[in-house]
């Protein structure tokens, strides 16, 4: 089992940038393909962004396309969230999840992953 500790959140204005980060267990990170997910109280969890293994390919939902950017590196075994122009709307609990695979592609589904973290809070102010 792979751990993931995120770290990075905090209490910030509408309009601010935030670095999410994600440490990864294990030696063969460049295996793992990765993805963001995110919980508001009293919602669902959403997919938020995912990243393939080799950093070739990401995906974004809707929401936070043009705003999120997924990144990967494989020498730090870290994946990070950059969220610019905050939104209220963004405010969650946010979680890393990843899973080993031999293929170049992204997943979106939750059910996809296998391994998650505890997640860390982003909270915007309006």
């Amino acid at each position: 089992q792979v751990q993931l500790v995120e770290s990075g959140g905090g209490l910030v204005q509408a309009g601010d940038s935030l670095r999410l980060s994600c440490i990864a267990s294990g030696r063969a990170f460049s295996m793992y393909a990765m993805g963001w997910f995110r919980q508001a109280p009293g919602k669902e969890r959403e997919f938020v962004a995912a990243i393939s293994r080799s950093s070739d390919s990401t995906y974004y939902a809707d929401s936070v396309k043009g705003r999120f950017t997924i990144s990967k590196d494989n020498a730090k075994n870290t994946v990070y969230l950059q969220m610019t122009s905050l939104k209220p709307e963004d405010t969650a609990v946010y979680y890393c999840a990843t899973r080993i695979t031999p293929l170049s592609r992204v997943y979106r589904a939750s059910g996809d992953y296998n391994s998650w973290g505890q997640g860390t809070q982003v909270t915007v102010s309006s």
